[in-house]
Parts: C-alpha cells; structure tokens; sequence
C-alpha cells in the first residue's frame, strides 16, 4: 500500500513539473491549427504550464513590454504563414533570447522569417519547399513522411531512449560548427532533401557529382541550442512532428520525444546553478583577502540541480568531470574538483599556490552539451612572504653559515694574538 502511494505521488509530482524560469508559454499558431496539436499542448497543461495563444500575424498578446520578455517561454508554429508581427522578426527573436526566454521554433517549407534567423545559429538550411525524402524502409506513407530512429545513447535532452521511431515531415538542416549548436536528431542515412519526390532526383544529383545533393545523416531535423545567458532554442524541422497524426501512430514515439524536447527547452531538466564558492587556507574557515606563495588553500563549490518532480532546487554531487584552475592569464594550476563524499552538493580541492607572485583567479568553467554553464571566478592577490615570515636558517645554506662562522672566528683569533702578543723588544745600539 505504501508503495502504491509512493508511486502515486511521484507520478503527480512529475505531471505538475513546472520550469525553473516560470510557466508563461506564448504559442504562436494558426486558431485552425491548435486542434490538431492537442496532445503536445495538453501535456503542457498537464505539467502546470499556462498558455496564451496568439495567430502569427497577431500584435497582441506583446511578447516584449518595457523592454523586458512577457513571456517565459514562446512556441512558434508558422504553419504556411510567411509574413509574421513586427514584434516576431529575428532581430526580436534575438532580444527575446538575451533577455532569458526559452523558444521552440518549427521550420516550414515555406520561406519565412526564421530561415534568416537559422543562420545566426550556424544552420545551413537548403532551399525553402526541399523536405526530406526517404524510400526506406517501404510504406505506404508519402515519402516526405520518414521515420527516423534515434539511436543516440541517452542524453540530458532524451533521458531515456525511445521504444519506437519518430515520425518527421519537413526540412532538414545542416549543423555548423557552433559549439553552443548540438544535434538532436539526425536524418537517417539512405534520406535525402530534394524539390521532388521522384525517384530519378537522387540518380540526377549523383551522375553531378553530388553537387547540390543534400543527403546522409550529416543532416539533422532536431537540433537545440544553449545561449551564454543560459536560455535555450530548440529548432525543429516541421512542426508536423508534435502533431496529433503522428503521435497516434501506431509504435510512433513522438509523444514523448517532444515532451522530453520541451522540457529540456524550457529547463526543466539539466538545469545547474552554483550557489557559493568560498576559499581559504586549509585548516582555517574564513577567506582571505591575500594569499602568500606556498600557503596549501582548500577552494570550496556548493553546486543546486533544478528537480522539476518537486519543483525546487536540491544539492547535485552527480557531476564528476568539473575541472578547477588557478590562474593568471594562463592556468597555472588545473585539477579535478571531485565532490565531497557524504556532504550533498559540495565539491572541495586543496592546492598549493605557485611559487610566483601575482594577481590571479579562481575560476570553474563548466561546459557540456545539454547541461547549464556553470562559470564563476573570484579574483585574488598573492604575494611574496613578509620580512618576518622568511625562515631564519636554511639547510641548503649551512656551508655558507659554516664559511661566515669560520671566517668571523678567525678574525677573532686572530686579533687576539695581534692585540695580546708581546711585542719584540729592540736591543739599544751604542
């Protein structure tokens, strides 16, 4: 019985996950459209989400009011709309992003705004009315409607794999070389982006050489996007994919892939913040202002992981590749902070400080895909010792000490027979 109520209340607990920044969704969509896409926005409601929907080419609801985001999160499905508000152009897009707000944007066949706003995002989109095409595995389904497996291992954006294929239809993108830009799901391998779905296309493109031939698993339909202010972009090839027909097939996973998509996007999961960072000598408690050439310092990393079951912040000791530097200008010292076993959330290195005066940093730069950046440094001067803190004798200088001692007793010596001898006396000569 007990268990069942345990398992009761996790289940509850996972269906109200909110965000980690709010629970304001804006979902720009054709009125007509919001039917067919009940299932992804229904199990937005479910998890505590409050939408607002607005038509593309609509000015209100405003996005941004006062120049800051009115929104926490924002949904853009173009449908076949290619024109949309003055307040939904790239360049407001952009601002949206810098100002924190999280966004899912479908592509479309169709040229519209976002394709211009793709390329800021290092993807490289063919031309507008190019789908993907795939005649494998044989269906009776058109050959723009591809199942695509997802056969990468499990990541923060899909915590668990999928049980069945995903079902895509709309344009694909190629990946640049931005960091910050990680794929997600990628084209199968015998598909390809094509102006027609005849056969000889394939055949045409390769007796070029291949020229203009968009085709492999170089290509991706998914892909998503971590800005330097930690908000997030998913970018998604078709909006056909988080609609009703696909997530009703049968086997389909479409269901919840896009619920992983959208909670990933709007940091429900892997979400870090650090909440302090302190330092001091080892043995000691407070920090100081100055640290001394060789003094052995403990830095000290308390590090929250957002729990979207609960809703609330809870220590995280799970991260086990985060490196610490000491430097100026350049690392001097770089090692594992490894966490602290049995103190939640706590990741401590001790160190020695290099034999060399300076102003330098403390500095944790965490970055990996998927997880949010975790940057902090904390600035402070190391000297050189003080007159009274030099050691008084040194082993290494006892020949030195033994040339001065001996020297000084020979002078001694030596005065004392030149001062306290008896002088020769002379004999008088007549």
């Amino acid at each position: 019985m007990l268990r069942l109520l345990w398992l009761a209340a996790l289940w509850l607990g996972l269906a109200c996950a909110r965000s980690s920044t709010g629970d304001s969704v804006l979902v720009v969509i054709d009125p007509s459209l919001q039917n067919d896409y009940s299932i992804f926005l229904g199990g937005l409601r479910d998890r505590g989400y409050q939408l607002t929907f607005r038509a593309p080419k609509d000015e209100a609801p405003v996005i941004i009011a006062d120049g800051y985001p009115t929104f926490s999160h924002v949904v853009v499905f173009p449908g076949e709309t290619r024109n949309f508000a003055k307040d939904l152009t790239p360049q407001a897009l952009v601002e949206l992003l810098q100002g924190g707000t999280n966004l899912i944007l479908a592509l479309s066949n169709k040229q519209t705004p976002l394709f211009s706003l793709a390329g800021e995002f290092s993807m490289i989109l063919p031309p507008p009315g190019t789908p993907l095409v795939s005649y494998f595995p044989e269906r009776e389904d058109p050959v723009t409607v591809v199942p695509i497996p997802l056969s990468a291992p499990a990541s923060p954006i899909v915590p668990v794999p999928l049980d069945g294929p995903v079902w895509f239809s709309g344009i694909p993108h190629l990946p640049g070389n931005n960091p910050l830009l990680v794929p997600v799901l990628r084209a199968p391998v015998e598909s390809f982006a094509a102006d027609t779905t005849e056969a000889d296309a394939l055949v045409d493109a390769a007796e070029k050489g291949g020229e203009g031939l968009w085709a492999g698993n170089q290509l991706a339909v998914v892909s998503a996007f971590q800005a330097t202010s930690g908000a997030r972009v998913m970018w998604v090839g078709g909006m056909e994919m988080f609609s009703d027909t696909f997530a009703k097939r049968p086997g389909a996973a479409n269901k919840r892939f896009v619920q992983d998509l959208a909670a990933w996007t709007f940091q429900e999961t892997g979400v870090y913040r650090i909440d302090s960072s302190t330092h001091h000598l080892v043995n000691e408690t407070e920090e100081r202002e100055t640290y001394t050439i060789n003094d052995n310092v403990e830095y000290v990393l308390h590090v929250s992981e957002f729990d979207p079951a609960i809703g609330e912040w809870k220590p995280c000791s799970s991260i086990q590749d985060m490196q610490f530097e000491f430097t100026m200008l350049d690392p001097h010292i770089r090692t594992a902070l490894r966490p602290v076993p049995g103190v939640p959330g706590e990741y401590a290195v001790t160190f020695r400080v290099p034999d060399r005066h300076g102003v330098f940093k403390f500095v944790v730069n965490y970055k990996r895909k998927g997880y949010t950046h975790l940057l902090t440094d904390t600035t402070v001067p190391v000297v050189p010792p003080r007159h009274n803190q030099y050691p008084r004798f040194l082993s290494a200088a006892w020949p030195y000490y033994a040339g001065a001692i001996s020297t000084s007793l020979a002078f001694v010596v030596f005065s004392a027979m030149w001062l306290g001898g008896e002088e020769p006396r002379k004999k008088k000569t007549e």
